[in-house]
């Protein structure tokens, strides 16, 4: 690692949806910035979307990832330069301002303004050309769009960071943080340093002073600076923070999106596997909501896997076929907890019983939704599971449902470092300044105070940019030469 320099003004601690966005806004200020991230890059176009090639170069542990509980909940992790925006698909939602406004409330939260934040979405929006798909749903987005219709059920198409060609969906290139914010800040000036882990932050009274640093043959650097943002995730960056000493309410209230799925079989084509359906039904939000899942054969085969010997022969006819999800806002909670002698932390995660009741509920809600759309047989991803042909089957699979039973699965993940004004619930002040510490700032999905009942990523930007220009405007610019570049 002869390419790091001994000392920056600010480190920044991975390089996805919270990380980015950081580096980009110091750098353009003129602070010297390091980005350290654990990941490779890996640039779009390299790797096929949702295939094992992905899983193996862009997720951490090859994608297999759990929760310990009752049931056990499996999540998708990135590893890679980008970090989640590079392995999910797009999909945008503005965090809804019933929720910015119950998270200034109930966690006192100082200077959050619904207007503000979006205001910032305003921005952020038009740097990743977030828009709708051109043209009609097609597809299993326009059968779940059609399902919902039927039913007078709430639904609507969710916009992505894309940029088009032409009419065709397929044209389509993600303005992922690769794409976006990573350039803008290297352009600035920022370094990024990839396949890097950072293993503990070493501090002095509340101020930290350095990170050591390990590649991936293990061999160690440290690196001096001012300032720290850790931005490794809801799991990463509580696990280097307890690493580094740095404890009090760390990792005790991570939130997720629990979800349970079904495959629906239509009498005509409509799989996309490199691609996920746009709409979604909203009738019941914020607590269930119903999407598209990737369909790709191997992941129908899994979603298949739990009743096998039934629903086994099916997998012949994937191009008939496409994964759907409900998505539940669950009360549980659950624990990131640094073990000592573990690279990866022990992640813990306990469903309520009314989240356990809403999963039940809103499976059959989407078996239903599926019906009306024209599948001609729905399989249920839980074991021992019925065929659903009818609505008279709907019975039958409630009465053999049960969340013991079912493949319980997140890509969401939040609310680990949460962010408020009383030290007894929070972790860090307003603006995500760790409490008892002078340097340490978290900028990611973790401040999050719960999960937000949409794709968080939106929330995540909108936050972070704020939090980050708060540190700006505290410090001011800085006219490389005077400070850049690892003068001290």
């Amino acid at each position: 690692m002869t390419d790091l320099p001994d000392r920056v003004d600010v480190l920044v601690v991975g390089s996805g949806a919270g990380g980015a966005p950081t580096a980009a806004f110091l750098a353009e200020a003129g602070y010297d910035v390091l980005v350290v991230e654990e990941g490779d890059m890996v640039r779009q176009g390299e790797v096929v979307p949702f295939s094992l090639d992905q899983m193996d170069r862009q997720y951490r542990a090859g994608g297999v990832t759990v929760a310990i509980g009752r049931p056990s909940i499996a999540y998708g992790e990135a590893c890679c330069a980008g970090g989640g925006t590079e392995i999910n698909s797009g999909l945008y939602r503005r965090p809804p301002e019933d929720v910015l406004d119950r998270w200034r409330v109930e966690h006192d939260i100082a200077d959050f303004n619904a207007n503000d934040l979006y205001a910032i979405c305003d921005q952020v929006e038009k740097e990743l050309s977030v828009q709708p798909t051109p043209g009609d749903a097609i597809g299993a987005s326009e059968a779940l769009r059609r399902g919902a219709e039927r039913l007078g059920w709430a639904h609507e198409e969710i916009p992505r960071w894309m940029t088009y060609t032409s009419t065709d969906v397929a044209s389509g290139r993600r303005r992922s943080m690769t794409e976006t914010y990573l350039p803008r800040a290297t352009d600035a000036g920022a370094r990024l340093v990839t396949g890097t882990r950072v293993d503990r932050l070493v501090l002095n009274r509340g101020t930290a002073t350095s990170a050591v640093l390990t590649d991936r043959e293990r061999r160690a650097a440290t690196v001096r600076f001012g300032d720290v943002f850790v931005c490794g995730g809801a799991i990463q960056t509580p696990a280097l923070l307890q690493r580094s000493g740095l404890r009090h309410r760390i990792g005790r209230s991570l939130a997720v999106h629990p979800t349970v799925k079904l495959t629906a079989r239509f009498d005509d084509e409509l799989n996309v596997p490199d691609d996920v359906p746009v709409h979604q039904v909203k009738e019941f939000s914020p607590d269930l909501s119903f999407g598209g899942s990737a369909s790709s054969p191997g992941l129908i085969a899994l979603a298949l896997s739990d009743h096998w010997k039934l629903f086994g022969p099916a997998v012949e006819d994937w191009r008939n076929m496409a994964v759907y999800y409900a998505a539940i806002t669950s009360e549980g909670r659950g624990r990131v907890v640094a073990v000592p002698g573990l690279r990866d932390p022990l992640v813990t995660y306990r469903l309520t019983h009314r989240d356990r009741a809403l999963l039940g509920r809103g499976l059959a809600r989407l078996a239903l939704v599926m019906l009306e759309a024209g599948a001609t047989e729905v399989y249920p991803s839980y074991r021992g599971a019925p065929i659903v042909r009818g609505r008279r089957d709907l019975g039958a699979m409630q009465g053999t449902f049960g969340v013991g039973k079912a493949s319980v699965m997140t890509v969401h993940l939040c609310s680990t470092v949460p962010m408020g004004r009383h030290p007894e619930h929070s972790a860090t002040d307003s603006h995500g300044l760790v409490n008892g510490t002078s340097n340490v700032r978290v900028n990611d999905a973790s401040l999050l105070p719960d999960a937000p009942g949409v794709n968080p990523q939106a929330s995540v930007m909108a936050v972070a940019v704020r939090n980050v220009r708060r540190f700006i405007d505290g410090r001011g610019t800085v006219t490389r030469g005077l400070r850049g570049r690892g003068a001290p």
